[in-house]
């Protein structure tokens, strides 16, 4: 399941921007909060993560060949809902990798108000069979 519906902005190495387009039709929206449908924070924190893995895999050699395990999730803060109609901005930077280890900084947005934030960590590993 692909959450990213586009890169807008990418900078090698440092931050990247990308959209996610929230509409009604999620699968998710039937059974969370039917009545008052809201996108699930792990949704939100999942965004992040596929957001981050296209800025740092981008920046390894033979990036078909690895996966981005998620390790940490830390300082996490979700702070107005997000609803069908919404177009969030996520803001990804590239904080430090060393040694196949990645630590990442989002920040998600809609109408240029910070909705979410979060500080994520992720191991660089080879895909099995790679």
């Amino acid at each position: 399941m692909i959450l990213i519906d586009r890169i807008t902005e990418i900078t090698e190495g440092v931050g990247l921007t990308a959209i996610k387009n929230v509409t009604i039709n999620e699968p998710y929206f039937a059974g969370h909060f039917p009545d008052q449908p809201v996108m699930p924070a792990v949704l939100i924190l999942e965004s992040m993560a596929q957001a981050g893995a296209f800025l740092v895999l981008n920046t390894v050699p033979d990036p078909l060949q690895k996966n981005m395990l998620f390790s940490a999730i830390s300082d996490s803060k979700f702070r107005i809902p997000i609803i069908p109609g919404d177009q969030v901005e996520i803001k990804m930077q590239l904080i430090k990798i060393r040694l196949g280890a990645v630590k990442l900084r989002g920040e998600a947005y809609v109408f240029g108000k910070l909705v979410a934030e979060a500080n994520l960590m992720a191991n660089i590993v080879n895909r099995a069979g790679a």
